[in-house]
């Protein structure tokens, strides 16, 4: 049954201009939530971002000003919601510290999704070698769940934008024509998913009681594939067979080790992706996760074959 939209949660969304926030914004707009974007001052006076938060008010989000580091604008941003969905970039990560204090002082919270939107930093294998960017994260939960705050951590994988515009080619802006790298034995297989579609999964859970205080895991049967198939489809798509280059595992982990950053974190997440197989590898426990294409079937979404006619045209 339908659910009437002034039974809808109120959705707050930090982070709204940036490229997944804005979709977000978006999806809450379409599903009938009422929507506000808690917006930094200097934002307003930003010229390309000025014109996005114009037609988010033209559309109905409520902007509220505030930030991460200002404990006040958080929490009266927070009172007037029932749900929190951070989108903000990975290096602000251990910013959320201070909402997760406005949302417990608030109290009237019914799911708080921090910012993840990757991996599952409680599964990967390259701790160590990621400038701390799971860690920051995995302390993130453990501060939701200490303080009892009800939550849904999203494990989107990796972004399509990302990885797939250079076909896991790290350094280049287009698919390559005639050689190409391939980490590992190119077998291991990978998920990947757009911006928008991670949103509209996302937006999905919200009022939905079987994705309360769980993992959601973003696997579309029509986002996984192996370097070796993407391989395989780009060439079909270009009419060119390519010289490939296997790089093993050690070879790569030694590279990795040499490379300066930010290289050597684009590495790591290839060897996270395409070697350790963490997106599409790891076992969903019932207790702890769900996946989010057996709970929103009729979620339409792009696969990877349409994201790559796109790019060849």
């Amino acid at each position: 049954m339908a659910i009437e939209t002034g039974s809808k949660s109120r959705i707050l969304v930090i982070g709204a201009t940036g490229t997944l926030g804005r979709e977000l914004v978006r999806a809450s707009l379409a599903a009938g939530h009422s929507t506000f974007a808690l917006v930094r001052e200097p934002t307003f006076t930003d010229p390309q971002k000025s014109l996005l938060l114009r037609s988010f008010a033209a559309n109905g989000v409520t902007l509220l000003k505030g930030s991460l580091q200002d404990f006040q604008s958080l929490l009266e941003a927070v009172k007037q919601v029932d749900v929190v969905i951070c989108a903000v970039p990975s290096k602000q990560t251990l910013d959320q510290k201070l909402l997760i204090e406005a949302i417990k002082e608030a109290g009237c919270i019914k799911r708080f999704v921090p910012s993840e939107f990757g991996a599952d930093p409680d599964k990967v294998q390259i701790l160590g070698m990621d400038h701390g960017h799971y860690e920051m994260k995995i302390e993130i939960r453990r501060c939701i769940e200490n303080e009892g705050i009800p939550y849904t951590y999203i494990s989107c994988n990796f972004l399509m934008r990302y990885l797939l515009p250079s076909l896991v080619q790290p350094g280049l802006n287009a698919p390559p024509r005639d050689e190409i790298k391939i980490f590992g034995d190119g077998n291991v297989k990978a998920v990947s998913l757009m911006d928008i579609d991670v949103a509209t999964f996302t937006i999905c859970t919200i009022d939905d009681p079987r994705t309360l205080d769980m993992v959601l895991y973003l696997r579309p049967p029509g986002n996984v594939y192996s370097m070796n198939e993407l391989v395989e489809m780009w060439e079909m798509k270009i009419g060119k067979m390519l010289e490939k280059v296997y790089i093993p595992e050690e070879q790569l982990l030694r590279i990795i080790q040499e490379a300066p950053f930010p290289f050597n974190m684009l590495l790591a997440v290839n060897y996270l992706v395409f070697v350790k197989g963490d997106t599409a590898n790891i076992q969903i426990e019932p207790s702890v996760g769900v996946e989010a294409s057996e709970l929103y079937p009729d979620v339409k979404y792009t696969s990877v074959e349409e994201y790559l006619s796109r790019v060849i045209q």
